[in-house]
């Protein structure tokens, strides 16, 4: 895999404490943040009257307030008081075109003049799917609007196909809101359950616990824990669904052998194996990590950066997977599946933006942020490290390795929202949840880009460091 990680840095004698001075770190920076943008602010008020929470997800309920944007260019973003910033939020990961490319405007600007809704098939539906069989290895696809969408039908057809209804997943990954995967995505400390045999915890309300009981959890790259829930219970795991990197606790990467022990285990008991892809196709290389690990899952779900910022999403399946669909066996639709708007927009980012030389320029920047930042804590001995794979990125504040979501949640966020704060007073929009999301290098971004990221990381730790 093309991957970087950092020497951890230590500093002196036991675990390092955060500094004492780190909530009036964060005070300063939230002040600067709010009076930077008074528009943001009225936005807010205004919206808390027609939009539940002000926001139009929860995910945008930020602190100390939600960001309100004007529209974007390139490698920057604009918000409604007319500050710049570099984007490396990329929308969660989906704009990895950056911001009104001129392939992904034209082939939508294209498409509208055309129509923008049949619910029929439209050529660029097959050249999308071609595409994606080329890069992901797996024979026949269907689409889809959100990852969640392309999730949930992972998991029915598991079921489908194998007439079981328990599935696994992952303690600490997120696969979409539906009921089956709303286990166990960000429990707290006290709900975990015992190192070995995590507890299966609703992660909302309104998810019942009799769909909880058939979803049972794992660590990541815990093997041995998957052999045992698949030895005591034969007959009755449909599969498992799995961030091949995990993305929701930052970036943890698979250990050597752990994906295609997962395959054999779960072929060898007759259960299927799902990556959800929708964070790491094409982010993590051409052909997601199905393609830098060498392991071709039953299912691929891929969403986000295969748009060019457009929502749409898309499922692959092996031959005898698929055949499922193709027979009647499980009814995969939706009125805006392979809608000709999302289609032409696809086409367009696999073709024409995701190219050989785009990942070479998106390499040539990843080291430049990560040798960046690698400096910039061994300058100021801040106890952190950097992971990074593809086009994309983060940094651990911990001096130690990350292999699950027990370690992950041994890391205080407090320095993650100060890092934040720090970035986006310095004109860098990062994602708001620091310590779970990651930095996105999208085709369009430069050095310069990169350059104003490092010096903002280097301001940040200087100031950790008093």
């Amino acid at each position: 895999m093309t991957t970087q990680q950092a020497a951890p840095i230590r500093l002196p004698g036991p675990r390092t404490e955060a500094p004492v001075n780190l909530p009036d770190i964060i005070a300063q920076q939230e002040e600067i943040f709010v009076q930077r943008q008074p528009e943001s602010r009225r936005m807010a008020s205004r919206a808390g009257h027609a939009l539940a929470g002000g926001v139009t997800s929860s995910w945008q309920s930020t602190r100390p307030q939600p960001v309100w944007l004007s529209h974007g260019r390139g490698s920057k973003i604009y918000d409604v008081d007319g500050n710049e910033y570099v984007d490396l939020a990329g929308g969660y990961g989906a704009a990895m075109a950056g911001h009104g490319h001129p392939a992904i405007v034209e082939a939508v600007r294209g498409q509208v003049g055309l129509g923008t809704h049949f619910a029929q098939p439209t050529r660029n539906a097959i050249i999308v799917a071609e595409e994606l069989s080329v890069r992901f290895g797996l024979p026949q696809w269907r689409f889809g609007n959100s990852g969640t969408e392309v999730t949930m039908d992972a998991v029915h057809l598991m079921r489908a196909i194998t007439g079981r209804d328990a599935i696994i997943k992952v303690e600490g990954c997120y696969h979409g809101h539906h009921d089956s995967v709303q286990v166990s995505v960000c429990p707290d400390a006290d709900e975990v359950g015992p190192p070995g045999q995590p507890r299966s915890v609703p992660s909302s309300t309104g998810i019942p616990k009799a769909i909880t009981d058939l979803t049972l959890v794992v660590g990541f790259n815990d093997l041995p824990a998957v052999a045992r829930l698949l030895e005591g219970n034969p007959g009755k795991i449909a599969g498992m669904i799995v961030e091949p990197i995990m993305m929701n606790s930052g970036i943890i990467l698979p250990q050597p052998g752990y994906l295609a022990g997962l395959q054999e285990l779960l072929h060898a008991h007759g259960a299927l194996l799902t990556f959800d892809e929708v964070k790491t196709g094409l982010t993590a290389g051409p052909g997601g990590v199905t393609g830098l690990s060498g392991v071709t899952p039953d299912i691929i779900c891929l969403a986000k950066a295969i748009g060019g910022g457009v929502a749409v999403a898309a499922i692959g399946g092996s031959a005898q997977v698929m055949s499922h669909v193709t027979d009647g066996g499980y009814e995969m639709v939706g009125t805006f599946n392979g809608n000709p708007l999302a289609m032409a927009a696809c086409r367009a980012m696999l073709c024409e933006v995701a190219t050989p030389a785009a990942y070479q320029r998106v390499e040539a920047l990843r080291l430049r942020a990560v040798e960046g930042l690698q400096r910039e804590i061994a300058r100021t001995g801040l106890s952190a490290h950097v992971v990074s794979v593809g086009a994309k990125g983060c940094v651990v504040f911990s001096a130690g390795p990350v292999s699950d979501f027990r370690d992950f949640l041994e890391i205080d966020d407090s320095c993650s929202h100060a890092h934040w704060l720090f970035q986006h007073n310095g004109g860098v929009f990062l994602p708001p949840w620091g310590k779970t999301e990651q930095w996105l290098i999208s085709v369009q971004h430069d050095e310069a880009d990169i350059d104003r990221f490092v010096d903002n990381f280097g301001t940040f730790a200087t100031a950790m460091r008093g």
